[in-house]
């Protein structure tokens, strides 16, 4: 993705960029089953990159995002501990540990399945020592693209200093040859994990 686009602030180039990626995220099908090859390789490169870790943040994949149900399902196997987000009113920061798949429902139109019990508020991100995160795009600085909403934008500030970020791509969403635009909110992620390997910055 090398083109550029003049006249545009921050937001706009990034609006333009997310219509781009989308267009093309689009082309990489959802599993018709459960979990397909792809998915077993992310999952074997995300253990990989976790290094022992005991806790973990990450998130419900949807649509055509990496997926990530089979590796939420095995590191809660292993006995990893799971956090994942739970959407409140204006999408509030707040997490709830996984406790299996069948405990995921979906709360509401639009938003990915959440884990019941109990709420937790931001600081949760604390507990963890590895986060993972979506995002549309990935440049060699880390600069993350995600999709618009602000929510991790807003997370990624809490998290433990030293702990690693971890944005879960499809291989060609990893952009060397292009610097992603950035706002002063954003913050950069630690490495880059896709079906084809671990990318650290």
């Amino acid at each position: 993705m090398t083109d550029t686009v003049v006249g545009l602030d921050v937001d706009d180039l990034k609006d333009h960029l997310r219509y781009k990626l989308r267009r093309t995220r689009a082309a990489h099908s959802h599993p018709s089953r459960r979990h397909d090859a792809r998915c077993a390789a992310l999952a074997e490169n995300v253990f990989q990159a976790l290094n022992g870790a005991q806790a973990v943040a990450a998130y419900v994949s949807v649509g055509d995002e990496p997926c990530t149900r089979l590796l939420i399902d095995e590191l809660h196997a292993a006995g990893v501990q799971v956090l994942l987000p739970v959407l409140g009113p204006h999408l509030s920061r707040s997490w709830g540990w996984f406790r299996g798949s069948d405990d995921l429902a979906t709360r509401a139109p639009g938003r990915p399945p959440e884990p019941s019990g109990l709420v937790l508020g931001p600081a949760a991100i604390t507990l963890v020592q590895s986060v993972l995160v979506p995002a549309l795009a990935v440049d060699a600085h880390g600069n993350r693209l995600g999709q618009g909403g602000g929510w991790y934008d807003r997370m990624l500030p809490l998290v433990n200093p030293g702990v690693e970020t971890f944005a879960l791509l499809h291989p060609n969403e990893y952009l060397t040859d292009t610097t992603l635009p950035t706002a002063e909110f954003d913050r950069p992620v630690s490495g880059i994990i896709t079906t084809e390997g671990i990318t650290r910055f």
